[in-house]
């Protein structure tokens, strides 16, 4: 028996015999469902090994299960970007970003069962949907993390990507009104403010409606009316590559409501190791880089992450006690096990003045305006409190 020529490119097959019949394995298996974490919950068939939900782009390439490249012998999750693949605005004016990761939080219609009706309604419209799903940890929480990271020998060292991203979960009630003062609306206020206003991002704009040519009403953003509401900001916590270097990267902010004008955040390239970059209110901290040509290639890097996250004074906007991050990294090398301590329990500011707590990502997050294409792999996360 003889295997076909005409394959799709992204499988590969293998013959099984199984005394008369054979099956066909493929090896690369696009994960394409998508899931809104913060506007939808997740159907039974978006959820991914029981844990796991996709968000960006879904074009077929961008996250598939990798039976190539096992671990622990389970398939990986392979991420991929090309050029074209960027969908999202970046941070400044003409800048793109683009996106294909797991959440590891999400919520799901069971999640909301036995509460009045509308509750998932309003949460849909505040954006918190999550907030009662599974996989965050609560502000100020001691937590330990780990998870192992491919990275091809083709690499471009030129990418800008982060792989691994712990987020905040902002409040969208926080927000301020025309004179700047800044006030936690009741879920009922908020939804009221809702009805006749669009946000974009953080800034709130009068809703004007218009009557389309077939008698169909929509609503689009007038101007900004002066409101802003809490969008969140970086991530507090990054892995990931930029300008030559791998790095490590935490993110404080102590204020109450975000200020998405201060653009605190450290360079990989130029910022000292454990120095932290500051603002009034922010720190960003580099607290490991690495040459990119010494990141370990073509070998599983496993990360094993100790973080206390830094414990903030909500309308006081101070901070009650620092963070501390601890972080390891093992791998093979010429059949050896190498193990490196590459953040020694070092006090330090992570994290962000918010109710909620975090929630971990992992996949290729591509900033900076970016365009460089990206491909790797990633496994075996695991995470519980300490």
């Amino acid at each position: 028996m003889t295997l076909k020529k005409t394959l799709p490119c992204f499988l590969l097959y293998g013959l099984i015999s199984t005394g008369q019949t054979y099956a066909q394995q493929p090896t690369l298996v696009p994960l394409k469902g998508r899931v809104n974490v913060q506007a939808d919950t997740a159907r039974s068939n978006r959820i991914i090994d029981g844990q796991w939900v996709a968000v960006g782009t879904n074009k077929a390439h961008t996250i598939q299960r990798d039976y190539t490249r096992m671990f622990n012998g389970k398939p990986s999750y392979r991420f991929e970007l090309k050029q074209e693949d960027n969908t999202l605005e970046g941070y400044a004016k003409g800048e793109t970003k683009g996106r294909a990761e797991l959440s590891y939080c999400y919520a799901t219609h069971q999640d909301f069962q036995g509460l009045p009706p509308q509750t998932f309604d309003n949460a849909r419209r505040m954006k918190t949907v999550y907030h009662r799903g599974k996989g965050s940890c609560p502000q100020g929480s001691k937590m330990s993390y780990t998870f192992s990271f491919y990275a091809p020998s083709d690499l471009n060292r030129n990418v800008s990507t982060i792989f691994a991203q712990w987020h905040g979960m902002p409040s969208r009630t926080l927000v301020s009104d025309p004179t700047g003062k800044v006030m936690r609306l009741t879920d009922e206020e908020f939804l009221r403010m809702e009805e006749r206003m669009i946000f974009k991002k953080n800034i709130a704009h009068d809703k004007v409606m218009k009557i389309t040519e077939k008698g169909d009403t929509i609503y689009r953003a007038g101007k900004p009316n002066g409101w802003l509401v809490e969008q969140g900001g970086y991530p507090p916590l990054a892995f990931g590559f930029s300008q030559g270097y791998f790095y490590i990267k935490a993110n404080s902010d102590r204020r109450w409501l975000s200020d998405k004008t201060d653009r605190c955040n450290a360079n990989p390239e130029k910022a000292e190791v454990m120095r932290p970059v500051t603002s009034k209110y922010k720190a960003s901290t580099i607290a490991y880089k690495l040459p990119f040509n010494e990141f370990p290639k073509d070998c599983w890097v496993t990360f094993h992450v100790n973080i206390d996250w830094t414990v903030y004074g909500k309308e006081q906007e101070n901070i009650l006690k620092p963070g501390r991050l601890d972080v390891t990294m093992s791998y093979m090398e010429n059949n050896n096990l190498v193990e490196r301590h590459i953040v020694d329990n070092e006090e330090i500011l992570i994290g962000r003045n918010d109710e909620e707590g975090y929630y971990f990502k992992f996949g290729i997050y591509r900033v900076g305006n970016s365009t460089v294409p990206v491909c790797y792999n990633l496994a075996g996360y695991e995470e519980h409190e300490r």
